[in-house]
């Protein structure tokens, strides 16, 4: 069979290509030792969204090949049983693989290699209608919860406690991931992928970060924080940062409780100078109640040379982490990076406190997974209530 007067790949060649990929080498590698070219092997990548293991071009080793369906009818013709026959197979393949093989691609109750080849790859070519395609109604709550800036794993577990006595209105984040990137699955509206926290056409795998930190006179190390802040037990411990807008000019403070993961936006009209920081800060921490004001914690950027007058000012007790240490504000790093969904890096940031309000109220209205997929304002809306009871 030729597409547009070319021949089609034999299916062995994706293979090899696809193995070489998943075993480390890189793709103009694993062209030259599948023997296809790089124009060809982007172009499986690129119809596989950039997932290894996707897409049209993207067949493995799991799959039989040719010569194993060969194998296969010899081993029959013999009389010899699936066990046997799968031992004379790949690594690793079972003789449930031989019997399930022969059970489906066997032609009026006969088998033969070239005809089970062929209905292998017909049946290859006739997926079955991906989940979101046929069901307008699950794809339209996917749809409306990711253009909310829901992540896919947030929309599935949020559908079961939604819908718990609808089966059908399930879909794995995976599903979602590959609705949204890999030609061929693409029952999701494809600019939605903008929504998704990472914001890239393809998927890549994250990097790490670096942070830059200044010495502050006088603080006092995280690891002197109390016991009931580094389990999460007790609401009231808040993790904070600044995020920079466009070459350093605008900024906005972000906290977050370490317990509720409930989100507050500061906006910083004043710069990050440290005496308009902490006028702005002093206020938002300030006002909350005692339950909510046990500790702030904070890295060691050059605005929180007040620390001790913000300390006092708000009644709150005050924790700096060590250089290059993001993870000991976990849950504030988490936070900033969806920010970026909102205020992209290299874009000025808002001072309006109403928008920041915004942008707040919609973090905190989204399922999370380490709260049973409750909402951050739903967490603490149970909190304060506790201490009201």
């Amino acid at each position: 069979m030729a597409r547009m007067g070319r021949p089609v790949l034999p299916r062995e060649v994706r293979v090899a290509f696809w193995d070489g990929v998943r075993a480390g080498l890189g793709i103009e590698a694993a062209a030259a030792a599948a023997g296809v070219s790089d124009r060809v092997a982007r172009t499986w990548v690129l119809a596989a969204g950039g997932v290894k293991g996707n897409g049209p071009g993207a067949v493995s080793g799991r799959f039989l090949q040719r010569w194993e369906r060969e194998e296969i009818a010899v081993g029959l013709a013999a009389g010899l049983s699936c066990r046997v026959i799968a031992a004379r197979l790949a690594p690793g393949r079972s003789a449930s693989t031989v019997s399930r093989e022969v059970r489906r691609n066997s032609v009026r109750g006969v088998y033969r290699a070239h005809l089970a080849e062929r209905e292998a790859q017909e049946r290859a070519r006739r997926p079955k209608p991906a989940k979101l395609a046929v069901n307008g109604e699950l794809r339209a709550w996917v749809e409306e919860k990711l253009g909310r800036r829901w992540s896919p794993a947030q929309v599935s577990a949020r559908l079961e406690a939604e819908f718990p006595e609808r089966p059908e209105m399930r879909v794995a984040a995976e599903t979602i991931y590959q609705s949204l990137y890999v030609q061929g699955r693409g029952a999701l509206r494809r600019e939605l992928a903008a929504s998704l926290r990472s914001g890239r056409a393809l998927r890549r795998p994250r990097r790490a970060g670096q942070e830059r930190r200044g010495r502050i006179p006088g603080m006092v190390n995280v690891t002197e924080r109390p016991a009931e802040a580094e389990d999460r037990a007790v609401p009231g411990h808040w993790e904070g940062d600044l995020i920079a807008g466009r070459a350093g000019k605008t900024h906005v403070g972000t906290l977050v409780e370490r317990s509720t993961r409930f989100v507050m936006l500061v906006p910083m009209p004043g710069g990050k100078a440290p005496a308009a920081f902490a006028d702005a800060v002093v206020p938002v921490v300030g006002a909350l109640p005692d339950a909510l004001r046990r500790s702030l914690t904070w890295d060691q950027g050059s605005e929180m040379k007040q620390h001790r007058q913000i300390a006092v000012a708000a009644d709150v007790d005050i924790y700096f982490c060590d250089p290059h240490s993001p993870w000991q504000r976990g849950s504030n790093e988490n936070t900033n990076g969806l920010l970026r969904q909102y205020f992209p890096k290299g874009t000025d940031l808002p001072a309006d406190p109403g928008r920041l309000a915004e942008v707040a109220d919609e973090l905190n209205g989204r399922p999370r997974k380490t709260l049973g997929w409750k909402t951050p304002a739903e967490a603490l809306a149970e909190f304060l209530g506790s201490q009201a009871a």
